[in-house]
């Protein structure tokens, strides 16, 4: 196993939070992986532990239960519970993700209401964004919510849904004004179990995750849970990936450590040819490369939430090459580890094919490699890079 490295970007408070959090996550959270990571639902034990351990806290400010939200302890939670249970790390993300629209744009009242749950863990969180037809463009999605009095009536699908069937509450992007593309999308939270509203979990995927869909037949929601004003569903969910896109670099880099520490376990071991297979040049070769890109992606992803917990804006550039270069980073690295192991690597079921199944998934998901390209490219052009 590399010795887990000593980022220059973090102080020494961040480094003492990772020691804590990397201890938890191998003794409580590493050997419930292999069954938990083969889940297409939200699995009990593991999200009771990660609430009990308080990492839910770390999603929700002070005043609300929380221990305050920073990129930094954000993307460390991430990083390290990848390393060793991505189920975990989906279950921590997703507490984030749905509810960082209501830390960062909701009355009082709706935080008073939603984020001490989520914080406990008493509530599950989701985030209804995604469509059959609206995945990287968001503006394009057709879920509507219309205005009756003191309530919204929302009608159409959502797919894709992290959480989806166990979930206790959403925040949900539909169109006020079907007209004004991006402009006419407004927020609002649905509780599970509210009229109208059918989510389903179970969607089986290459690499599993508790992940569904979400169906509204004329679903009613009180109009005072609607997320700012009207119109500024677009804008709250931007600010979203702000934060938790840079995160998934995190999981990058958890991913490619795990992928990289499986072929040093099994390249120390394998022997071919009167020696062992880490002893040859050209297997060295593979894994300097591997290790170098490993810390690269690591430099990009805490230079981009430094910048975010500073106040530095826009973010968006930082946060884009730092997910483009990650994913790419880990999704590389497993290819090679799984390369490394020859056909151990094939054989269902083995470490390093859990991995590198759980690397392929970021490089889509919180906006493709191509959406990242589009974005910087876009910026540069414009001088804003």
């Amino acid at each position: 196993m590399l010795k887990w490295p000593d980022n220059a970007l973090l102080d020494d408070e961040q480094r003492a939070f990772a020691e804590k959090v990397l201890a938890f996550a191998r003794k409580d959270i590493a050997p419930l992986a292999p069954e938990a990571d083969e889940s297409f639902h939200v699995e009990p034990e593991v999200f009771r532990r990660l609430a009990e351990f308080g990492l839910f806290r770390h999603v929700v400010p002070v005043e609300y239960g929380g221990e305050g939200v920073s990129s930094v302890r954000i993307c460390l939670v991430r990083e390290l519970l990848s390393s060793v249970c991505s189920h975990a790390d989906i279950l921590f993300a997703e507490q984030g993700l749905g509810s960082y629209p209501i830390v960062s744009s909701a009355g009082d009242d709706l935080k008073r209401k939603y984020l001490p749950g989520v914080a406990t863990g008493e509530a599950i969180a989701a985030l209804g964004m995604t469509e059959p037809l609206a995945g990287s463009d968001v503006g394009g999605i057709t879920t509507t919510a219309r205005r009756e009095g003191d309530h919204y009536v929302l009608n159409g699908d959502k797919l894709f849904i992290t959480n989806a069937g166990d979930a206790t509450q959403y925040v949900v992007l539909a169109k006020t004004d079907p007209e004004a593309g991006s402009r006419g999308i407004s927020a609002f939270v649905v509780e599970a179990g509210a009229p109208g509203l059918e989510a389903v979990g179970g969607l089986e995927m290459l690499c599993p995750h508790p992940i569904g869909s979400m169906h509204f037949h004329d679903c009613q929601v009180p109009a005072a849970n609607r997320i700012g004003e009207e119109g500024e569903g677009f804008r709250i969910s931007m600010r979203n990936l702000d934060v938790y896109r840079t995160s998934v670099g995190g999981t990058a880099c958890g991913l490619g450590r795990a992928a990289l520490d499986e072929a040093l376990a099994f390249t120390r071991e394998r022997k071919a040819f009167g020696q062992t297979v880490a002893e040859f040049q050209v297997t060295q070769f593979k894994l300097a490369d591997m290790a170098t890109s490993l810390e690269a992606a690591r430099l990009l992803v805490y230079s981009a939430a430094v910048q975010r917990d500073r106040g530095v804006q826009p973010v968006t550039v930082a946060a884009s090459m730092a997910k483009l270069f990650a994913t790419e980073a880990a999704f590389r690295i497993a290819d090679d580890s799984l390369q490394l192991h020859g056909g151990h690597g094939l054989v269902s079921g083995c470490a390093i094919d859990r991995i590198f199944r759980q690397a392929r998934a970021p490089r889509i998901y919180e906006g493709t490699s191509e959406i990242q390209r589009l974005v910087i490219g876009r910026e540069i052009v414009r001088g804003r890079a």
